[in-house]
């Protein structure tokens, strides 16, 4: 079972708290504040328990905000992030105000008795994506609740219905797991790749970290819609060089460097 620390924000007794739709969508909105960097597998479709080891998969490591590096199961590398540290150039000086909201952990948002997020303040949202826009729609999927809560008066205008519920297991760790049914308010951050489709879905939610680690679409005819993903590690540290084309290294002094002396 994994272990719990204060800087998750998770009560210690959650896993044995009564697991309510409430709690799955406070969930949903919580990844900002649960993690800084994660080590990860990702499967481009769904399983029932476990990935076929013949499946496609891609290894990544992710430094929020936004350093990205992918490689294949065999270690070749399909992406690595090359502008991760970038200045704020001439052109934000006419950019829109979004240009200047600060990254989600810096900012506070409201919580509920249990260390989830019931409200989300405004803040730079964003993570980096490959493939399709799933991949970053799991690492923080806001989409199935949208901001805050509903009013109490519409409850029928949540992004989707949540039944069933339960906490389980996912490759070792502690999940949530629903069985969602988008509503018309439900509108995906990546409208080509939704985390579900139309109908009854399945969807598991790490405790830990707020990732949405598995998905699949319970209707007929498109049960392959989905993903997988297996957490690694949480919170590594993760140095520049992983995530740019040209190591930023020193020079070694211990290696003779010649000098062309013109003649």
């Amino acid at each position: 079972m994994a272990t719990w620390d204060s800087r998750h924000r998770t009560n210690p007794d959650s896993s044995s708290a009564a697991a309510d739709p409430a709690m799955f969508r406070n969930l949903c909105r919580s990844s900002p504040w649960k993690w800084q960097s994660l080590r990860f597998e990702y499967w481009d479709e769904p399983f029932a328990e476990a990935p076929s080891p013949a499946a496609p998969l891609v290894r990544a490591w992710l430094r929020r905000p936004g350093a990205l590096r992918l490689e294949t199961a065999d270690g070749l590398v399909l992406h690595s992030t090359t502008g991760i540290n970038d200045s704020k150039d001439g052109l934000y000086v006419s950019a829109t105000r979004k240009s200047w909201l600060l990254p989600p952990h810096l900012v506070t948002p409201v919580y509920d008795d249990q260390g989830l997020v019931r409200r989300r303040p405004e803040a730079a949202y964003g993570e980096p994506g490959f493939g399709n826009g799933r991949f970053s729609a799991a690492l923080d999927p806001v989409e199935l609740a949208g901001n805050a809560p509903v009013p109490i008066e519409f409850p029928g205008s949540n992004r989707v219905e949540v039944h069933g519920v339960s906490h389980r297991e996912h490759e070792g760790r502690p999940v949530l797991e629903a069985v969602v049914a988008p509503t018309a308010a439900y509108h995906p951050i990546h409208p080509s790749a939704p985390l579900c489709l139309p109908g009854k879905s399945r969807i598991r939610l790490d405790l830990a970290t707020g990732v949405c680690v598995a998905s699949q679409s319970l209707e007929p005819g498109t049960e392959e819609y989905g993903h997988w993903l297996r957490i690694i590690a949480v919170d590594e540290y993760m140095l520049d060089d992983l995530f740019v084309a040209q190591s930023m290294s020193l020079t070694d002094v211990r290696q003779h460097i010649s000098w062309e002396i013109p003649a």
